[in-house]
C-alpha cells in the first residue's frame, strides 16, 4: 500500500452554478459560481480558477525542484496560468492548461526541457485520465 503523504479533504453543495466549497480545516471557503462567459453573473469562484491557481502553484513547485537538482536558484519565478475549458463535441469538455513562466533573477531560462522536466513532476499533470493539452 502506497504511503499517502497528505490528504485534502472539501465538502461541496450546490455544484458549480450556485454552490458553495470548503475545506475541512477551513482555509478555503468559495461560493461557486457560473463565469459570465457561461451565462452566469460571474459573482463567485469558479473550479476552472481554482484548478488555475492549484497547478500554477504545483508547477512552481515542481520547477524549484528541478531547479535545486540543477543548482540555480528560482525563488523570484512568477507564473500566470490559464484553464481553458472547451466542448469536445460528444458532451463532454476537455481542459486546456497555458502557463506563462517569468524567472527574471534567474540563469535557469524556461526551455521546453525545464518546463518538461516540471511538468513530469507536477501531480495533475499525471492524474489518471487528465484531459489537459500540454506539448511535452
Amino acid at each position: 500500500m502506497p504511503n499517502v503523504l497528505y490528504t485534502a479533504e472539501a465538502h461541496v453543495t450546490g455544484g458549480r452554478g450556485q454552490g458553495h466549497g470548503r475545506t475541512s480545516d477551513g482555509q478555503l471557503d468559495v461560493q461557486l459560481r457560473l463565469p459570465k462567459e457561461m451565462g452566469g453573473a460571474g459573482d463567485g469562484t469558479n473550479p476552472e480558477q481554482l484548478f488555475a491557481v492549484g497547478y500554477a502553484a504545483c508547477f512552481e513547485g515542481a520547477l524549484g525542484v528541478v531547479a535545486r537538482r540543477a543548482k540555480v536558484e528560482v525563488e523570484d519565478a512568477a507564473i500566470d496560468s490559464k484553464v481553458t475549458l472547451t466542448p469536445t463535441g460528444t458532451g463532454g469538455f476537455q481542459l486546456g492548461v497555458e502557463l506563462d513562466v517569468s524567472l527574471p533573477r534567474s540563469r535557469m531560462r524556461t526551455s521546453p526541457s525545464s518546463s518538461c522536466a516540471a511538468r513530469t513532476r507536477c501531480v495533475p499533470t499525471r492524474t489518471p485520465r487528465a484531459e489537459t493539452s500540454r506539448s511535452c
